[in-house]
């Protein structure tokens, strides 16, 4: 079975969405510094500038991001991790390569973004994005796993 025929079903897609936007909220919230100031501002004008856009974000992006993560679940349930553990576990193992992936589809998306103030805020927050997204390969590993 492959991972979108597991996850991207009727039933526990928007589950799986809310349980992400969760996380996002939360990894948003946790940050600190500088670069935390600066990413709870972008999160804060993106959420102004258009109420839900996140939920639309995350619905719309979901099927791209598991597209970006099946070869990982190949190699997971092929023997290169399926004796280590949970799916999460290995992806967790492997952060940098898994929010490189996951960075690929967002920055596709953000060239194609009309919107100024999100252009300028993915762009001005996108050096900080690999080091965030990596951040948060566990949490995001820990939903899979539930899923799974």
């Amino acid at each position: 079975m492959s991972l979108k025929d597991a996850l991207a079903t009727p039933e526990k897609k928007p589950i799986i969405v809310a349980d992400c936007i969760e996380l996002i909220d939360a990894e948003v919230s946790d940050k600190s510094g500088l670069s935390g100031m600066a990413i709870k501002a972008g999160f804060k004008a993106v959420k102004a500038i258009k109420p839900g856009l996140i939920r639309e974000a995350v619905d719309g992006l979901m099927d791209d991001f598991v597209e970006r993560l099946e070869p990982f679940y190949a190699d997971f349930t092929g023997g290169g991790g399926s004796g280590s553990g949970s799916f999460g576990s290995f992806l967790s193992g492997q952060s940098a390569k898994v929010a490189d992936a996951l960075l690929g589809v967002t920055d596709a998306r953000a060239r194609n973004v009309d919107n100024r103030t999100i252009k300028k805020t993915y762009e001005k927050l996108r050096p900080q994005g690999e080091k965030n997204v990596a951040q948060a390969v566990p949490g995001r590993g820990r939903i899979l796993d539930r899923y799974l």
